[in-house]
């Protein structure tokens, strides 16, 4: 199977736009787990209205729903107690694809043990704020989950990991426990649902596993599409850095829209949008940025240029539809964009980059799939 021709990549790819506590975040997953608020019983409407927020909100995708308002939503949810243990119902309902890249970077891993490296890897680009650390040489194996903002993420974060690995090996990893530094409301609905026994008031929090476990193979693994997938995340990771610089805050967003959300409207994606998304005001947010020695006009201007240079590596699209979904009104403007950024013609470089491909293949011995020779960069050695 291709990459082209496998619908988890062209979700995982595919043009759109976490958990509900980042400063930085892809707000799909905060919308999929509203979504399933309302399929449990919940009138999200009303929720939604406790936060400041309108239906709207959550059906655009392509509008930025900022960490504070997500974790109002959740909070009114807690605050109802319809029933205990609301994180375990999410990762019980919510459904693979909600952060697509980091969702798909795992179910196409080869063994329980890459694509738990893949998710302490990658987390960050759903949620910087969490991190999840994998003491393999321990026996069992020890999942840590650390710098978590409360226990109900903390509860959210084990909970999807142990369900989202159980599915997908097909019902065979068993955790050997799971551990909690507090107590969940309701510990034997835990051990239910997570089949295994639940630690509380531990020195961790977490769940294990045995080293058999982690040769468990996923029944989803490709590992073509998983490299594939791992160049688009690694490359999001080396233009995001931690230091809370707020150059990276405004890079961070227009970065999930590059490679998680639609493109087109990167052009379009104003100040006024991405201050909200940072849950500040545009005249305080301009002022950040020029004390920083740059403006929001420079980082869309290198947002543009990433997208670009991502567009005609990694996709088969047409010059004209670039310069389209990059909010260019006519190509020439494109061009000369395209130019001051790599110091070459779009089609020159595509063509350069089809042509190191095709040595490439022939230097190996190998025999480039068509459709690969035509989309530079998708195909994957073996």
């Amino acid at each position: 199977m291709t990459w082209r021709d496998n619908r988890v990549t062209r979700r995982a790819t595919a043009p759109r736009s976490k958990a509900a506590t980042a400063d930085r975040h892809d707000s799909r997953e905060a919308r999929g787990m509203m979504r399933v608020l309302e399929q449990i019983g919940y009138d999200l409407d009303a929720l939604l209205a406790q936060a400041g927020l309108v239906r709207h909100d959550v059906e655009n995708p392509d509008a930025y729903l900022s960490p504070a308002a997500c974790a109002a939503v959740f909070g009114a949810a807690r605050r109802e107690r319809r029933f205990p243990n609301l994180a375990l119902r999410l990762a019980e309902h919510t459904p693979i694809g909600n952060t697509p890249l980091l969702d798909y970077l795992i179910v196409s891993s080869d063994s329980v043990a890459q694509g738990l490296d893949r998710l302490a890897r990658y987390l960050k680009l759903v949620n910087p704020a969490v991190r999840i650390v994998v003491h393999d040489k321990s026996n069992p194996v020890r999942i840590v989950v650390e710098r978590t903002s409360g226990t109900f993420e903390t509860e959210l974060t084990i909970a999807m990991s142990v369900v989202r690995f159980t599915r997908e090996t097909g019902d065979a990893l068993r955790a050997a426990h799971v551990s909690f530094t507090h107590e969940p409301e309701d510990v034997a609905d835990y051990a239910r649902v997570l089949r295994c026994p639940i630690r509380v008031r531990a020195s961790w929090s977490g769940w294990a596993l045995s080293k058999a476990a982690m040769s468990l193979p996923l029944r989803r693994g490709d590992p073509a599409l998983g490299r594939y997938l791992e160049r688009q995340a690694t490359d999001i990771l080396a233009r995001l850095r931690s230091d809370g610089d707020v150059r990276d805050e405004v890079r961070s967003v227009l970065a999930t829209q590059l490679t998680t959300g639609d493109l087109r409207d990167i052009s379009h994606l104003s100040i006024r949008a991405v201050a909200r998304c940072l849950a500040t005001t545009p005249r305080t947010l301009q002022r950040r940025l020029s004390r920083a020695g740059t403006s929001f006009e420079s980082l869309c201007d290198d947002a543009r240029k990433h997208a670009a240079h991502t567009y005609l590596r990694e996709t088969t699209l047409s010059i004209a539809e670039v310069t389209y979904l990059l909010g260019y009104s006519e190509p020439t403007a494109f061009h000369r964009a395209f130019k001051r950024w790599h110091g070459t013609t779009p089609h020159a470089f595509r063509a350069r980059i089809a042509a190191a491909q095709v040595m490439a293949t022939d230097a190996s011995g190998g025999t480039m799939p068509t459709d690969a020779r035509s989309n530079p960069g998708t195909a994957s050695s073996k």
